[in-house]
């Protein structure tokens, strides 16, 4: 039997409603992506008639999502910033969130030429999106995967004021930077959540007992990597900003701020070394 794309649709967000907070959004996204088409000509499409062929592989694809595979990793890529980043089952997938890192960094620094590290750098959606907008800034993406490295060289593309190293934080950087800037794992070993994240790596998402065991590890070395007076940025867990304050002011850094992120939550934290060591 053909089906309109409408009709699609609505089956497309009957059958996902259990499983996604937006089971209308996710029918369109892989719906166009079979068809090769926006959400804006699907909707003005609605009443347009599907093949067979196509029918079956939207279906495929929404059973894929019903299992509760992303629509992220179904797709193969996700939009973060100004582009799309190619995302495998062995990368996390960017997140709205993290733009909030995006916006601080680029209010605070203007286009004079620094050195940012980005550690953890997973598609490299921060690294990359930080080289495409300050093209004198020199940037270096760290991740422990050199899976996931190369998935941050492919997004990387054509940009050439960002590197990338295989390091576990620290481990095998040398020198001082300007900026360290993360998105480290955050999450509690025993959060309810990651029954909901099943599909993507653990290691880039839990961080001890207390989701903190990173974000330690950070907070004790970034004074040794920083200039003097450089800053460090990092994202966190939503009840966790007042314990990383305290972590950050313990290891002697200063001007330690926190901020929200579009739903008010606390979600980032910014800190200065001292001028003069």
């Amino acid at each position: 039997m053909t089906e309109t794309i409408g009709g699609l649709v609505s089956r497309g967000k009957a059958q996902l409603g259990d499983i996604s907070e937006t089971p209308q959004l996710d029918s369109y996204l892989l719906i166009g992506e079979v068809l090769a088409r926006p959400r804006a000509w699907l909707i003005a499409h609605a009443e347009e008639a599907v093949c067979r062929v196509d029918q079956v592989q939207i279906q495929t694809l929404l059973d894929r999502r019903q299992s509760g595979e992303p629509v992220a990793y179904i797709r193969g890529y996700q939009s973060f910033w100004q582009r799309d980043f190619y995302v495998t089952r062995d990368t996390l997938i960017p997140r709205p969130d993290t733009e909030l890192l995006m916006e601080i960094v680029l209010a605070r620094f203007d286009e004079q030429p620094i050195n940012v590290v980005d550690l953890g750098t997973g598609t490299g959606a921060l690294a990359v999106s930080l080289a495409a907008e300050r093209p004198g800034w020199q940037i270096l993406g760290t991740d422990i995967s050199k899976s996931t490295l190369a998935i941050a060289l492919e997004n990387a593309g054509t940009l050439e004021n960002v590197k990338f190293l295989a390091s576990s934080w620290f481990t095998n950087i040398e020198g001082q930077f300007d900026l360290i800037i993360s998105n480290p794992p955050y999450i509690r070993n025993t959060d309810p959540h990651l029954r909901a994240l099943k599909f993507e790596p653990a290691l880039a998402l839990t961080a001890g007992d207390d989701g903190l065991d990173c974000i330690r590890q950070i907070v004790k070395n970034c004074p040794k990597y920083l200039v003097p007076g450089g800053h460090v940025l990092f994202e966190h867990g939503y009840d966790q900003q007042e314990r990383v304050i305290q972590l950050l002011v313990n290891a002697g850094l200063t001007e330690v701020e926190g901020f929200s992120d579009l739903q008010g939550q606390p979600r980032a934290v910014m800190a200065r070394s001292h001028e003069h060591e």
